[in-house]
């Protein structure tokens, strides 16, 4: 049997990158995706990826994780389809970098309204849905939650990362009487079209990072996909609260070199 078999799953953030990854894995596993971006057009192109593999999948939208009211029609439309939710998969985000000297307030309002504000919203609107099912919460982490960098200026991702891991943990606290899990998967640097746009370009002091991480590479979207897997199926059924670290061992040694 499939580890997700008939569970309903609400990812966010479905057009690229990790997100994308997740829906075609989760709907691989047996999941009923409900899917939504900004970028519409191409989170309909993940469906349709996923259509043509013969998984199920509903792209809402667009959807704008940092509007509540397009959140709640976005988690109304999965309950329509499906009756109920199972899993949120809190995965959109954006992010302005910046420097504590230099950045506007304007781009650190910006980062916590899309990785912050984004993930209260998503939990809160489908919270119910969560308790009628027993379901699970993933909320997406980072290591810049957990350890500062002398090579990317990144005061407000910082911030908002170290948030989420700590409104996981309410988050579980809270859930707990309910039946919710609610636990965090928090990559490190992670090849996607938006990494390589920034901080793997070849003008960036981090763009040779990977000497530096212990397993000797830079992470894929199919590497987070795999604990996200485990962590909202039955076999983390005794797993809440948790924060796992997807970085190749980056965050365990000292920093290396900025060249």
């Amino acid at each position: 049997m499939k580890r997700l078999e008939g569970k309903v799953a609400l990812i966010s953030g479905t057009a690229r990158g990790q997100g994308r990854a997740a829906a075609l894995r989760f709907a691989a596993e047996g999941a009923l995706v409900v899917g939504g971006d900004l970028l519409h057009d191409e989170a309909l192109a993940t469906q349709r990826l996923i259509s043509r593999e013969g998984g199920t999948a509903l792209t809402a939208g667009p959807l704008d994780v940092t509007d509540e009211n397009s959140v709640r029609s976005w988690v109304g439309e999965a309950v329509d389809a499906f009756g109920g939710v199972d899993i949120l998969y809190a995965n959109a985000g954006a992010v302005r970098f910046g420097a504590i000297d230099s950045q506007p307030y304007e781009d650190f309002a910006f980062t916590m309204r899309a990785e912050l504000d984004s993930v209260w919203l998503t939990v809160r609107a489908v919270w119910p849905h969560l308790v009628r099912s027993r379901g699970c919460i993933l909320t997406v982490g980072s290591t810049a939650g957990l350890t500062g960098s002398l090579t990317n200026h990144r005061t407000a991702h910082s911030a908002s990362k170290g948030a989420v891991i700590a409104l996981t943990r309410q988050l579980a606290a809270e859930g707990a009487p309910y039946g919710i899990r609610a636990n965090c998967v928090s990559p490190g640097m992670i090849d996607t079209e938006g990494s390589r746009g920034d901080l793997l370009a070849d003008d960036h002091p981090m763009r040779h990072i990977a000497r530096h991480i212990p397993l000797g590479r830079v992470g894929t979207p199919d590497d987070v996909v795999d604990a996200a897997v485990f962590l909202t199926s039955d076999e983390a059924a005794y797993i809440t609260g948790a924060n796992l670290v997807v970085d190749g061992g980056w965050s365990t040694v000292l920093p290396g070199a900025a060249s």
